[in-house]
C-alpha cells in the first residue's frame, strides 16, 4: 500500500463478518507497521522544521529507524512542546505538515489548564480517521442499521466528531444529540424513549447521569433498548465495578475506548465485543507502553504510560507523544483472534492524578472501584485532601442510596476503602442526588494542601 494510504470509501464487509479486515487484524502487522512508520518519519522530517530540529538535537533521523525497536531512540514529545510551538508559530505550530489552506477542520482543547492547543486536520486525514473508527466500531458489534446516539459535546472536543465520522463511514444511523445545554439530558431521555437508539456514546459518568434522569421520569434505562455503549474521556468504562453498573443499568455491553485528542483516530485504544481490555490497533497508531521517567518501552505485563505515534497522518503528525496515562499491556491473545497487544485494564488513571496521603500512593480510580462495588452506593463521590496541623487529611464524601441504613453503609465503605487504598479516610455521607452530576468528564478530586502551605485556611 502506498503512503499515505487511500481507502476505498465504498468498501464494507458482510454483516456477519466479525472483522472489517480479517487479514490485517488477525495477521502479523510488523512489516506493515514498519513500512508505515518509516514513511511517517520521513514525511515529518521533510515537512516539519519542528521535528527536524528536535531529532537533529537528539542525534537521530529517519535513517536511524531500521526496526520497530529503533523508535525508542527517538525523543518523546510532550504537550507543552506543542503549545510552545504554536505560541512561536501561530496558529498551528511548526509541526503542521500541510499548507494552512489545506486544513479542512479546526478543533482543539479548551485551554482550561493553560494555552489552548489548536488541531488542524486535513481532508484526507479526516477520511482516514473515519475509516479507522469504522473498523474499530465494527469490532464492537455496531452494524449498518444501528442507530447510534452521541451524547457528548459538539464543539472543539474531538471525541464526538470522531465518533460521528466512524458511524457515518460504517453505514449506521448517526443520532448526534450532543450534551452540555441545561435541560438537554432530560430532552435526550425523551428522544431516546421515542427513537430507541441501539448504541450510545458518551463519558461513563454521563451515561450514569443519563440513567438517573431516566429513572426520575419513570423510565427504566433498560427499556430504551441500547445494546452497545461505548465510552471515552475518563477511566470509568475500564473499572470493573463501574462497567458492571453500566451494563446492569442499561442491559447492554460496555465498551472502553480512548487515547488522546491529539492522536485522533482516538479509538485506536478500543475494545472489541469480547471486552477483554483495549486493543492497541498498532497498524493505525503505533503505541509503546513506556516507563514514565525513561520513556523506554516496558515488557508486556508491566505498567507504564502509553506513548503514541501516528502512522497515517499528514497534518500535525504526532511522533512519540507522551500520554501521561496509566496502563498495563499484554500480548496475550483475545478470544476474538485479533493479534494486537491489549490494555487488559484499559486506561485506569493518570500518572499525575496520583496523590500521596500519609505515605500511600492513591489513585481516584481505586476509590471509584471500591465504592461502586458496594450495594447502596448512591452514584457519586468527591475526594477532598487537606492538611490539618501538618497532617494530611483525606475526606471522601459519598452518596448513599434511598432505603439504605447509613450507619451500615458507612461501616462497609470505610472497610472497603481502607483495604483498597491503604489509608483510613474520613467519610461524610450525603443522600443520593446531593452531589452534582457531570455533563462531560467527571472532576472528583479537590486537593487543598497548597492552601495550608500558603498559610490560608482551606
Amino acid at each position: 500500500m502506498s503512503w499515505p494510504p487511500q481507502y476505498d470509501g465504498s468498501y464494507r464487509p458482510s454483516r456477519d463478518d466479525p472483522y472489517w479486515s480479517r487479514e490485517i487484524e488477525c495477521g502479523d502487522q510488523t512489516d506493515s507497521i514498519l513500512r508505515k512508520l518509516k514513511s511517517q518519519l520521513k514525511y515529518a522530517w521533510e515537512k516539519s522544521p519542528f521535528y527536524r530540529r528536535k531529532w537533529e538535537a537528539a542525534g537521530v533521523s529517519p535513517e536511524t529507524l531500521r526496526t520497530l525497536d529503533d523508535l525508542a531512540r527517538f525523543p518523546v514529545l510532550q504537550k507543552n512542546e506543542l503549545r510552545a510551538s504554536q505560541a512561536a508559530s501561530p496558529p498551528f505550530g511548526e509541526y503542521l505538515c500541510i499548507e494552512p489552506a489545506q486544513v479542512a477542520r479546526i478543533h482543539g482543547t479548551s485551554g482550561t489548564t493553560g494555552r489552548p492547543t489548536v488541531f488542524g486536520v486535513g481532508a484526507d486525514d479526516w477520511k482516514r480517521i473515519g475509516e479507522a473508527h469504522a473498523r474499530i466500531l465494527w469490532a464492537c458489534g455496531i452494524r449498518p442499521g444501528d442507530r447510534v446516539m452521541i451524547c457528548s459535546f459538539f464543539s472543539l472536543y474531538m471525541g464526538s466528531w470522531g465518533a460521528l465520522a466512524g458511524i457515518e463511514r460504517l453505514g449506521a444511523t448517526a443520532f448526534p444529540f450532543g450534551a452540555g445545554v441545561a435541560g438537554q439530558t432530560l430532552m435526550g431521555v425523551q428522544w431516546a424513549r421515542d427513537l430507541k437508539p441501539t448504541a450510545f456514546y458518551s463519558t461513563p459518568s454521563y451515561a450514569l447521569h443519563f440513567a438517573d434522569t431516566a429513572r426520575k421520569e419513570g423510565i427504566d434505562p433498560r427499556s430504551l433498548g441500547i445494546r452497545i455503549l461505548f465510552f471515552s474521556g475518563e477511566p470509568g468504562a475500564g473499572i470493573p465495578s463501574t462497567r458492571k453498573q453500566i451494563e446492569e443499568t442499561f442491559g447492554g455491553i460496555c465498551i472502553d475506548m480512548g487515547s488522546m485528542a491529539e492522536m485522533s483516530p482516538w479509538m485506536t485504544n478500543g475494545e472489541c465485543s469480547h471486552r477483554t481490555g483495549m486493543h492497541l490497533w498498532q497498524d493505525i497508531v503505533y503505541t509503546q507502553v513506556c516507563d514514565p521517567k525513561t520513556f523506554q518501552p516496558v515488557p508486556f505485563g508491566a505498567e507504564g504510560t502509553p506513548v503514541y505515534t501516528h502512522l497515517e497522518r499528514t497534518s500535525q503528525p504526532m511522533i512519540r507523544l507522551v500520554s501521561g496515562d496509566r496502563a498495563m499491556w499484554t500480548d496475550e491473545r483475545c478470544p476474538c483472534g485479533r493479534t494486537y497487544p491489549r490494555l487488559p485494564k484499559g486506561i485506569y488513571g493518570r500518572i499525575d492524578d496520583m496523590f500521596i496521603v500519609r505515605g500511600e500512593n492513591i489513585y481516584p480510580s481505586a476509590i471509584e472501584e471500591a465504592l461502586r462495588a458496594i450495594p447502596g452506593f448512591g452514584g457519586e463521590f468527591r475526594v477532598i485532601i487537606s492538611r490539618l496541623q501538618a497532617m494530611d487529611d483525606l475526606l471522601v464524601r459519598v452518596e448513599y442510596a434511598k432505603q439504605v441504613d447509613p450507619a451500615a453503609f458507612e461501616k462497609i465503605a470505610r472497610e472497603r476503602l481502607q483495604a483498597k487504598i491503604g489509608v483510613r479516610p474520613r467519610l461524610e455521607l450525603v443522600p443520593e442526588g446531593s452531589l452534582p452530576r457531570t455533563e462531560f468528564k467527571a472532576r472528583r478530586v479537590i486537593d487543598d494542601r497548597d492552601l495550608y502551605q500558603k498559610g490560608t485556611k482551606p
